[in-house]
């Protein structure tokens, strides 16, 4: 069986839909492939199990018809038997349409109820975590998810990471404290910069290195813990680091500290130690 995945834009998102994918590698003769955005591509290259990832390059919130078009009719010589859309959009929706997908399954929302054929209605009470409806569409209505439920794993590489780790100046002999101090949304997600600043001097007086970690919409609030620290042992990362250079520098991390943000779900994904801060968001729904 040929399934299509269409993943979701956010790297957090990304990383939970491994607990779909261990479900759907349990059926034999299963061979699964993602379509994502460029934005999450690089953490669907490090989950178990897929065989290939299509790139559906659509800015995000746009319609972008053509491009939707092009990768729809591409993707009708794959002869997929299902596809499976974890994002609940209307727009997410058209490429297996388009390809023509025969089983096309997801929850109903944004009027897409043509566009699915195998549409499921979400009941939020009975399953409150995200991982469970993503979970739940790889099962037939109304069955039993099972329990314990998987936990997301990425796949992680030593050899290239101390590679980079070697490329970007940074020591691997001391313990290293990761700090991801970013989030989406702005500050309404993030704990307070300065009390990074006092985390960070606090390993740093331990003889640690401590590491700051983001996207390239980080790099502003990295840089002023960066400057508000100004010692040696504290390396600026935010933006410098290609996703799956972070996925293998997370790995090497004693421990990792951060926001609610797409970081810390690939940091628990790799084995790391995380200390999660939630401010204006709930663990009870995206817990790491």
């Amino acid at each position: 069986m040929n399934i299509l995945v269409v993943a979701p834009a956010w790297i957090g998102d990304m990383v939970m839909t491994d607990t779909l994918l261990q479900i759907l590698r349990r059926q034999q003769g299963v061979r699964i492939q993602l379509l994502a955005p460029p934005a999450t591509s690089g953490v669907a290259e490090r989950l178990e199990g897929v065989a290939r990832v299509h790139i559906l390059d659509a800015a995000h919130g746009t319609l972008s018809l053509g491009e939707r078009l092009r990768v729809g009719r591409m993707l009708r010589g794959e002869a997929f038997d299902q596809a499976i859309v974890l994002p609940n959009s209307f727009k997410s929706a058209l490429v297996p349409w388009i390809a023509r997908i025969p089983r096309r399954t997801g929850w109903l929302g944004e009027r897409r109820r043509g566009l699915l054929n195998d549409w499921r209605r979400l009941d939020p009470a009975q399953y409150p975590l995200q991982i469970e409806r993503f979970m739940a569409l790889g099962y037939a209505p109304q069955s039993p998810l099972g329990s314990p439920y998987p936990e997301p794993r990425l796949k992680s590489d030593p050899v290239l990471a101390l590679e980079v780790a070697r490329s970007l100046g940074l020591s691997t002999d001391v313990p290293v404290t990761v700090l991801c101090p970013g989030a989406e949304y702005g500050p309404a997600k993030r704990w307070p910069a300065e009390h990074f600043v006092s985390v960070a001097q606090h390993f740093l007086d331990r003889g640690e290195s401590v590491w700051l970690m983001g996207g390239p919409g980080d790099v502003a609030v990295c840089s002023d813990i960066e400057r508000r620290v100004s010692r040696p042992g504290v390396y600026m990362l935010a933006g410098k680091t290609r996703m799956s250079d972070a996925i293998d520098l997370l790995a090497l991390a004693t421990r990792v500290i951060c926001n609610d943000s797409g970081l810390m779900h690939v940091a628990a994904a790799v084995g790391a130690p995380v200390i999660a801060i939630y401010g204006s968001t709930s663990p009870d729904f995206t817990p790491p």
